[in-house]
C-alpha cells in the first residue's frame, strides 16, 4: 500500500486527506499537524465559553464541489437559529436540514454586513456610492472623487504597484481614502512597494463600475445576476464558528482510517539523488521521527519547506528564504454593550450594530479590523443577550514590538484604541480580555515574490511533492481556494498526472477564473 504524508491539519491538508482516503482504498494516509487543533488560522478558539474566529471567515464559493463539500461536513440549517427565532426574523432554510438549536453539525446562512470606519463616519465595504455615503464626503470630497475616478478612466497606470492597481479602479482620492493607510498597517508596507498580484487575487472585479452596476441590478431585482465575493449579501457559516468544520472533517478522516499526529512539527524534508522525497523528520514530545512516504502534500508555510529541504540549488533556496509574511494578533474584549447605533433596517439581537467586521481606516490608531462576534453566529457567545463579545485584529510582525507584548499590555492597548474609535466610553466596562497570536497568517507580495514562478517550478520538479493552501503555496487564498488546490493535487496523484500547473493555477487570473466563470450559472 502506498503512502501520503500529508503536513498541516488546515483546510488545505485535511481536504486532501478526505479526499485520498474516500477516492483511493490503495493510499495510507497520515496528517502531521503542529499545533494541539484543527484548521490552521481557520480555526475557532473557545475562551470560557465566547469562540474568536481567527480572521473572519466568510463561507462563500462560485464553486460547486466546494459548495456540495462542505454541506457534506456541515449540513444548511433546516429550522431559525436562537437569534432569528428572538427577532422572528426570516432566513432561508433547507428543508430536512438540522435544527441549529438542537444540533451542533449544520451549517448557517448569515447576513453579510461590512463597514469601513473613516473620519468619524461609517462606509459601507465596499464604498456604495449611496447618497448616505455622498453626505458624509461632502460636496467638495464628492467632487473630488468624482473627477479623480474620471481621471483613472482616461489616464491608466502601469500596474506594476499595488498602488497603480487600486488608483487604475478607483481614481487616487479613493484610493487615498479607503486603500492606503489599511493596506499599510496590514502589509507594513506602503502599497507601491507591494506586487499587485494581490489585489487582482482579493478584488478581482471589483471597481466603481462593478459597484454601480451591482446596486443597479439589485435595484431592478436582476435574477441570475453575477455577484463578486466582495459584494454578496448573505453567506455560510458553521454554527460554532469555522474550526469546526475542520474538527469535523477531521474527525471523518479517522473514520476513515487516516491517522492525525497533532504536536507534530515537521522540520525536515528528505529528498533522493533522483529528486524524490523518501521521507520526512518531525518533533514530537521532544523528540525526533522519520517517516517515510510516497506522496507529499505540503500546506506548511513554503519558506519552511525549503529550509528543512535538502539538496536545494542556490537560486530556489534563496527565493524562499526571502518570502516575507505578515503575523496576527487579536485581544478578545467582552463588555455589556458597544455605543456604535444600529442605523440600520436590519435587526439585531440588543440592537447592536449588525456588522460581522469593520475596516479601520483612522490613523490615529493602529487597530486594522474589528469583529462582532455575536453577528457571525448566536451560539458564538456565551450570553448573546448579555453581552458584547469582539475581536480587535492587529497585523504584526513575529517577534516585534506587539508580537512581545504581555496579554495584560496588548489589552491596555486594545481597549484605549476602542475608547478612541468612540466603541466605549470607560475601560471599567470592560467584563474580560483574550490574547491570540497567529504566526505566518498572511503571505507577503514583496522582497522576492517577484521571483516565486523560479521557485514553483524548482518544486514542480520533485514529482511526489504537492503544495497546497495559502502557505502551502505563499498565496493569499481564500477557504475554497486552498480546498480547490487540494482537490487538483488529489487528482493528480490518482491520475498520474506530473504536470502541476493546475494546483498552481488555483486563484490566479489564468484558467482557474475561466473556469469558476464557466460554473457562475450553476450557483448564482
Amino acid at each position: 500500500m502506498k503512502k501520503a504524508l500529508v503536513i498541516g491539519a488546515g483546510p488545505a491538508g485535511l481536504t486532501a486527506a478526505y479526499e485520498l482516503l474516500t477516492k483511493s482504498k490503495d493510499i495510507e494516509v497520515t496528517v502531521f499537524e503542529e499545533s494541539d487543533c484543527f484548521g490552521g488560522i481557520s480555526k475557532t478558539v473557545n475562551y470560557k465559553g465566547n469562540r474568536m474566529d481567527m480572521g473572519g471567515h466568510r463561507f462563500f464559493s462560485k464553486i460547486p464541489e466546494v459548495n456540495a463539500w462542505w454541506d457534506k461536513m456541515l449540513p444548511m440549517q433546516g429550522a431559525p437559529t436562537y437569534d432569528d427565532i428572538i427577532l422572528k426574523r426570516t432566513m432561508p432554510l433547507k428543508k430536512g436540514g438540522p435544527d441549529p438549536e438542537k444540533e451542533d453539525r449544520v451549517m448557517l446562512t448569515r447576513h453579510r454586513v461590512s463597514r469601513i470606519y473613516f473620519n468619524d463616519d461609517f462606509y459601507d465595504y465596499p464604498i456604495s456610492l449611496k447618497l448616505e455615503t455622498l453626505k458624509n464626503f461632502g460636496f467638495l470630497t464628492t467632487m473630488q472623487v468624482g473627477f479623480s475616478y474620471l481621471a483613472s478612466l482616461i489616464h491608466k497606470k502601469p500596474e506594476t504597484s499595488l498602488e497603480n492597481f487600486y488608483i487604475n479602479r478607483f481614481g487616487r482620492k479613493l484610493y487615498s481614502m479607503f486603500f492606503e493607510y489599511y493596506t499599510e498597517n496590514l502589509w507594513g508596507r506602503h502599497p507601491s512597494e507591494i506586487d499587485p498580484s494581490w489585489g487582482a487575487q482579493r478584488t478581482k472585479g471589483m471597481s466603481i463600475m462593478a459597484i454601480l452596476k451591482d446596486i443597479i441590478e439589485k435595484k431592478m431585482k436582476k435574477k441570475n445576476r453575477k455577484v463578486e465575493t466582495s459584494l454578496i449579501e448573505e453567506f455560510k457559516y458553521p454554527k460554532l464558528g469555522p474550526g469546526q468544520l475542520w474538527d469535523v472533517t477531521a474527525s471523518e478522516v479517522e473514520k476513515l482510517g487516516g491517522t492525525i499526529i497533532k504536536n507534530a512539527k515537521v522540520t525536515r524534508i528528505h529528498k533522493n539523488s533522483e529528486n524524490l522525497i523518501t521521507s520526512l523528520t518531525y518533533e514530537k514530545d521532544g523528540q525526533e521521527y522519520t517517516m517515510e512516504g510516497d506522496y507529499f502534500i505540503s500546506s506548511m508555510p513554503v519558506k519552511d519547506l525549503v529550509d528543512g529541504m535538502n539538496d536545494v540549488p542556490k537560486e530556489p533556496a534563496r527565493i524562499a528564504a526571502g518570502l516575507p509574511y505578515r503575523d496576527y494578533m487579536t485581544l478578545g474584549v467582552l463588555v455589556p454593550k458597544i455605543n456604535l447605533e444600529n442605523k440600520t433596517n436590519l435587526k439585531t439581537v440588543s440592537n447592536i450594530v449588525p456588522d460581522c467586521w469593520v475596516y479601520v481606516q483612522d490613523r490615529n490608531v493602529k487597530l486594522g479590523r474589528f469583529q462582532i462576534y455575536n453577528n457571525w453566529s448566536p451560539y458564538m457567545i456565551k450570553d448573546l443577550e448579555h453581552t458584547v463579545w469582539i475581536g480587535l485584529e492587529y497585523f504584526v510582525n513575529e517577534g516585534d514590538n506587539f508580537w512581545n507584548m504581555t496579554e495584560k499590555e496588548f489589552a491596555k492597548i486594545g481597549i484605549s484604541e476602542m475608547m478612541k474609535l468612540g466603541l466605549i466610553d470607560d475601560p471599567k466596562v470592560v467584563l474580560d480580555v483574550h490574547m491570540e497570536k497567529v504566526k505566518k497568517a498572511y503571505p507577503a507580495y514583496f522582497d522576492t515574490y517577484d521571483e516565486i514562478d523560479t521557485l514553483i517550478a524548482y518544486l514542480s520538479s520533485i514529482d511526489n511533492l504537492y503544495c497546497v493552501g495559502r502557505n502551502g503555496q505563499h498565496r493569499y487564498n481564500n477557504i475554497d481556494h486552498s480546498m480547490v488546490t487540494s482537490f487538483e493535487a488529489v487528482g493528480n496523484i490518482l491520475s498520474g498526472r506530473k504536470d502541476k500547473s493546475n494546483v498552481w493555477n488555483v486563484n490566479t487570473e489564468k484558467e482557474y477564473h475561466e473556469e469558476a466563470e464557466k460554473n457562475q450559472a450553476e450557483v448564482d
